[in-house]
């Protein structure tokens, strides 16, 4: 004998041994013609079983019907075998089960946020299949080279992580179309150099200068090695050269096209020009925050010229931080030029973690770049490029340095700024703002959604790509595939000046309801409508959970800096050839 007893709902249900009943009515709508039931008294009804094994059960008080219901067929299980034999068996329902997949509501909005997760900024998916088949395809297909390959030149540069040569291959010196290189030695972020070239090199490569190979020689003097670095040769000009001659912009217009063309100079023409400069470098940093990487040292001098493409490119990624895998980021650590940097100084939080392994880093990074937003260091610095380009007084490192004062006693406020120096406003500095004012003042207004304080109030990349102030195509025409990016970023990116400036004409109008503005009412209460006041409890709620997250921070960070302090040894710079 078995019993099952409920207590909510009123009722009880028994499992007994009994004789079988001969009745034909009724019979259960779902059940067919297995189970019989014979009425008893008002509360009690026999249910019978046609095997050999009888069985009785028994429901007092409530609807039998559904009793039965939920105990055998909406829980999905039938009576055990030792009860009732595998023969007689209760299906749910009498339709066909379907072979498929079914598609549901639920399932669509899980597999499309997944999706959306998997391929957000800085790519999880992109990520994985980066790191283990591209980069992996990559080490066994390219070429290899050694110190003795190379034949030197000329010096380039020499800066405190390296010294920068104009190099031929000494197989074929002479022939300076195939042969002619840039080769960096480096003293310092040699390994995170070649990482991130390499990264950009299979991700974005014509954002930043063509990178060849670089590898670790051993000396016989130093036990350490060092690190070299190949470049196909681009050019010498960096954005920084250019600026500095008086023939600035008009010199980068003969470099983009060719040649001079024979217009008037005027601001509309300077515009033009410096506008194509600044899609240049934003389609460049966008490719770059793509990928996850922060370039943390966006300057003129690390802008170069190619004279193969006629467009220009990034360079010098040894500051560079890959925020998908965690490499070259040490949350209380910063690298930068402090005459471009952002206020911030960090590109994080400095209560982030320190990276955890590559696997996990990549899977969490879609996280972490929507909580800090580390891309709009880097639109910090391209906005101070754009300042410099339109105001000739910030060209040099005494007017840049002076400018930045004088911003941070306007708490960073270029609307303050401007209103503090325009009515006592050198030449230069009239000519500067009348070129941002061209076109009802576009140029103006993306200087100052780039050059704020707060990272998270800046423009994106994307957004500022996708301003009216690149309306107008610049000095080279678009290719299909920018063509194509441009719109996507327009289609994507929200605006709500359209609908701000139709309440603000609402508000304009003499508050007639006939002339289609606000009543006088409306009107009046609006300007009595207060802010509602955050009680004490809600505020001790919200210091208590921040208070919570904060420990919560302190722990993790302190638990991955003593992991990175356990393995000090960096895993990725096994990928890196070594030539002993």
């Amino acid at each position: 004998m078995a019993a099952v007893a409920a207590a909510a709902g009123g009722f009880s249900i028994g499992v007994t041994n009994l004789q079988l009943h001969h009745l034909k009515q009724p019979t259960s709508p779902f059940l067919g013609k297995k189970l019989r039931f014979k009425h008893k008294s008002p509360y009690l009804w026999t249910v019978s079983v046609q095997n050999p094994r009888n069985v009785l059960v028994s429901a007092l008080g409530g609807d039998l019907i559904h009793v039965v219901h939920n105990l055998f067929v909406g829980v999905g299980v039938g009576l055990p075998c030792t009860v009732m034999e595998c023969g007689d068996i209760i299906y749910r329902s009498t339709l066909p089960k379907s072979n498929g997949l079914t598609l549901t509501i639920p399932g669509a909005i899980l597999a499309l946020g997944t999706l959306s997760y998997l391929w957000a900024t800085p790519g999880v998916a992109p990520g994985f299949f980066d790191m283990f088949i591209l980069a992996f395809v990559e080490r066994i297909f390219r070429p290899t080279f050694r110190k003795d390959d190379f034949v030197l030149g000329k010096k380039l540069g020499e800066g405190a992580f390296g010294v920068v040569y104009r190099v031929s291959l000494a197989k074929n010196p002479s022939d300076k179309k195939e042969g002619d290189l840039v080769l960096k030695k480096a003293t310092e972020y040699g390994a995170v150099e070649i990482w991130m070239n390499e990264r950009v090199r299979r991700a974005c490569a014509n954002s930043c200068a063509d990178f060849m190979y670089g590898f670790l020689e051993k000396s016989s003097k130093k036990g350490d090695g060092e690190y070299w670095l190949i470049w196909k040769f681009e050019g010498e000009a960096t954005l920084a050269d250019l600026m500095q001659s008086k023939e600035f912009p008009y010199n980068v217009e003969r470099m983009i096209l060719g040649e001079g063309q024979q217009l008037p100079k005027g601001l509309e023409r300077e515009n033009r020009i410096i506008q194509t400069i600044m899609r240049q470098l934003l389609f460049a940093l966008d490719s770059l925050h793509s990928t996850g990487i922060v370039h943390r040292d966006i300057k003129p001098q690390n802008i170069i010229f190619s004279e193969g493409s006629r467009t220009f490119k990034i360079i010098d990624l040894g500051a560079a931080a890959d925020l998908r895998v965690g490499i070259n980021y040490i949350p209380k650590e910063f690298l930068l030029d402090p005459r471009y940097a952002a206020p911030e100084q960090y590109i994080m939080s400095t209560q982030t973690p320190s990276a955890p392994s590559a696997p996990v880093a990549t899977a969490l990074s879609p996280v972490l770049w929507q909580m800090n937003l580390p891309d709009r260091f880097d639109i910090y610095s391209a906005g101070l490029i754009f300042l410099q380009m339109a105001f000739p007084a910030m060209r040099t490192d005494s007017g840049l340095i002076q400018f930045n004062r004088q911003l941070k006693r306007c708490d960073y406020d270029l609307v303050a700024w401007r209103k503090t120096v325009e009515p006592r406003a050198s030449s230069d500095l009239r000519k500067g703002f009348e070129l941002l004012n061209l076109d009802e003042g576009i140029g103006w207004e993306l200087l100052t959604s780039m050059v704020r304080y707060k990272a998270r109030q800046r423009t994106s990349a994307k957004a500022a790509l996708a301003h009216p102030y690149f309306n107008r195509e610049g000095l080279l025409a678009l290719s299909l595939v920018q063509k194509l990016r441009l719109q996507f970023f327009r289609a994507t990116q929200q605006d709500y000046t359209e609908a701000a400036n139709w309440v603000i004409q609402l508000m304009a109008k003499s508050g007639t309801e006939q002339d289609g503005g606000f009543t006088e009412a409306q009107l009046l209460e609006l300007k009595e409508m207060e802010p509602k006041k955050k009680g004490n409890a809600e505020r001790n709620a919200l210091a208590s959970i921040l208070k919570l997250q904060r420990k919560i921070l302190r722990t993790l960070n302190e638990s991955m800096d003593e992991l990175s302090r356990q393995g000090k040894s960096l895993w990725w710079s096994r990928w890196i050839p070594r030539e002993e």
